[in-house]
């Protein structure tokens, strides 16, 4: 969330994961802003550091370990009443000693599933989200029935995709939520989500996460499912990006990237934009349109966190 004409503060913070896959938590101490909720630690970016320099420097003073490498997780700018900062996330992939407090604040070592996003401070907020999201989204492509997209989905969970979206314009509705519910328990065994294309009613009664349109935006009012559940947002321009946002929503898909069959007339935003897009975002993004799967790591680079597509997986043997 972008505002204000000051320039913003840097900060960096670090999710270190232990065996068990918890990861540690800091709570904020007495005094400071959002005293009493807790935040992935690290601090602040000094003039002439990189994020991982300052991390390593940061983590060092306040828990007393020594960091190996690290890799971006998420960039946030986030605007709190008194000032802006851009939050740089990223993974800590090995320490040396053990993660003690040196500044008076707590710390937790917690599963992040079990975490309640209201316990942590707003700008932790999406690298929470962004933790739990999987890498690949995979979109149904148009069929003509149930046994179809039973296939379909099989064919993208074996090839990577965790978190399915059922778009069939074509379809009445209710023929799509009873074809959902039978997908869902073997989705579920799979470990991957299903969320249902702009139904927010059958998310709601199914118990789905749901793919918010761009015009269903501008008409909300508060997010439309409870935070154990995917919103995700339909999104081309800084604008809904905003809205998305404000709305609570989980992550956004950002489109089109580049030129694709599946909606010719459409502009691309192209490589530059869609990072400029994304570095402004205080949400996670995936990049849709023109991209697949074999395209993650460009779109890591660019400052995404995945892939959506249609026709990128089905291209996949």
């Amino acid at each position: 969330m972008s505002g204000g004409s000051s320039s913003p503060l840097h900060v960096v913070a670090g999710v270190l994961a232990d065996a068990a896959g918890r990861v540690l938590l800091a709570q904020r101490p007495p005094g400071r802003d959002c005293a009493g909720l807790w935040e992935f630690p690290g601090g602040k970016i000094e003039p002439g550091e990189d994020a991982h320099a300052a991390l390593a420097r940061e983590l060092r003073e306040e828990l007393g370990i020594r960091i190996g490498p690290s890799e971006p997780l998420i960039r946030v700018p986030w605007r709190y009443p008194h000032r802006r900062i851009v939050l740089a996330v990223r993974r800590v992939t090995a320490w040396q000693g053990a993660p003690q407090p040196h500044d008076a604040q707590a710390l937790a070592w917690v599963e992040p599933a079990a975490i309640d996003p209201a316990t942590l401070s707003p700008a932790d907020r999406p690298a929470w989200t962004a933790l739990r999201l999987p890498p690949l989204l995979a979109i149904s492509p148009p069929l003509d029935d149930a046994t179809l997209l039973f296939a379909w989905a099989q064919g993208v969970i074996r090839r990577g995709a965790r978190l399915l979206q059922l778009r069939q314009p074509q379809w009445a509705a209710g023929k799509l939520r009873e074809a959902a519910a039978a997908l869902r328990v073997e989705v579920q065994a799979a470990g991957a989500t299903l969320l249902l294309n702009g139904d927010i009613e059958g998310a709601q009664a199914l118990g789905l996460g749901v793919q918010l349109r761009a015009a269903q935006l501008a008409h909300l009012r508060a997010r439309p499912l409870p935070s154990g559940r995917w919103v995700g947002a339909s999104c081309h321009d800084a604008g809904e990006l905003e809205r998305a946002a404000v709305l609570g929503c989980d992550f956004a898909l950002l489109a089109p990237v580049a030129a694709t069959p599946t909606h010719p007339q459409a502009t691309p935003l192209g490589w530059s934009r869609f990072a400029a897009l994304a570095a402004d975002a205080a949400l996670p993004i995936y990049a849709l349109g023109g991209v697949g799967a074999d395209d993650l790591p460009r779109v890591r680079a660019a400052g995404a966190h995945g892939v959506a597509a249609i026709r990128g997986f089905l291209e996949r043997p």
